[in-house]
C-alpha cells in the first residue's frame, strides 16, 4: 500500500540528502518525493510517497523525527486530504491531430501549454488515476517524452498539515497550530 508522508524541515543545504540517506539506510523505496517552500520561507515541506505496510510508514515517521532539520512529520494517508500530481506530456501532433488531442484533454481539464510543428505539450493536473486514464488514451498517438511531479498533499478544511511545536525536536517555534 502507498503510504504518504509530509515531512516539514528548515530549508538548508543537506536536508533533502539525509532524508534520503534515511530512506536508502532502512532499504525504503521512495515511490515519489516532492520539497517545496511553504508559506514561512525558512521551512520547505516535502510530501513522500512509499510503497509500504503501516508498520514500516511508522518505522519512517519515528526515524525522520531522529534528523536535526526535521521539525514535524504526519502521515496523511488515512486522513481528509487533498493529493495532487503534475504532469507534463510531450505527444506526437502532426498539424491535423491537434484539434483531436485539444479535444481529448480537455475532457480531463488538461491543457495544450506548448505547440510545435510536430509536436504539443500537455499539462495536467489531478489525482494519479485520472492523470493514468489520460495517458492510456494518449499512448496510442504516441508520447514523446513525459515528467511528473509526484504527489503533493494539503489536508482539507480548517486543518493545516501545520504542526509549529516550541520546542519540537529541539526546535524553537513561535507559532503552536491546532487542528489535529
Amino acid at each position: 500500500m502507498q503510504h504518504t508522508l509530509i515531512a516539514l524541515v528548515e530549508n538548508k543545504p543537506g536536508v533533502l540528502n539525509r532524508v534520503a540517506s534515511l530512506f536508502r539506510r532502512r532499504n525504503f523505496n521512495i515511490e515519489s518525493l516532492n520539497v517545496g517552500q511553504t508559506e514561512k520561507p525558512e521551512i520547505s515541506r516535502m510530501t513522500i510517497v512509499m510503497d509500504s505496510d503501516a508498520q514500516d510508514a511508522r518505522k519512517v515517521e519515528v526515524n525522520l523525527y531522529k534528523l536535526v532539520n526535521v521539525i514535524d512529520v504526519q502521515d496523511v494517508t488515512n486522513q481528509p486530504a487533498v493529493l495532487r500530481d503534475l504532469a507534463l506530456i510531450k505527444v506526437k501532433a502532426t498539424p491535423e491531430q491537434r484539434a483531436e488531442i485539444a479535444n481529448l484533454v480537455s475532457i480531463f481539464r488538461a491543457r495544450i501549454v506548448d505547440v510545435a510543428p510536430d509536436s504539443v505539450i500537455v499539462e495536467i493536473t489531478g489525482t494519479e488515476d485520472k492523470i493514468e486514464s489520460l495517458l492510456e488514451l494518449l499512448r496510442p498517438v504516441g508520447i514523446l517524452e513525459m515528467v511528473r511531479t509526484g504527489k503533493v498533499a494539503m489536508m482539507r478544511g480548517s486543518a493545516t498539515g501545520v504542526r509549529y511545536a516550541p520546542g519540537a525536536n529541539g526546535h524553537n517555534h513561535e507559532e503552536v497550530v491546532t487542528g489535529f
